[in-house]
């Protein structure tokens, strides 16, 4: 069994190569870290499915042109793990233009491929004045 620090590090690695995915729309990618069974929940409420993540990315439906991790906090222990993710996005969704801070929460688990994501949720950060 791995080390606690040593999974911890890998699952970080792993949220990194989602990212760069998703920033590429890199379909083959992000079908390898996106578990078949994984759901999201987007920051307008709504339940998401693996194939519409990926026909998002395919269709250009979501296009993203610049993703600045701020902010990332792993845990992993066993075959779970969580990431805490908080950035700065710019694209487009469904074709109107897209320039946010986003927090994603996502779940993680762990088997002889490595990690993949089954749960995650996103919500839009606002400033507080």
């Amino acid at each position: 069994m791995p080390k606690e620090d040593d999974l911890t590090e890998s699952l970080r690695t792993a949220e990194r190569r989602l990212q760069a995915a998703q920033l590429a729309s890199d379909v083959a990618t992000l079908a390898e870290l996106i578990d078949d069974a994984g759901r999201f929940t987007g920051p307008d409420g709504n339940l998401y499915s693996k194939q519409d993540d990926l026909r998002a990315h395919e269709s250009g439906v979501q296009r993203l042109t610049r993703l600045v991790e701020e902010e990332l906090h792993a845990l992993a222990t066993g075959h779970t793990g969580i990431t805490w993710l908080l950035g700065a996005l710019e694209g487009s969704f469904g074709g109107r233009p897209l320039d946010a801070r986003v927090r994603y929460t996502r779940t993680w688990v762990r088997d002889g491929n490595g990690w993949k994501v089954v749960a995650a949720h996103a919500t839009f950060v606002t400033t507080v004045a």
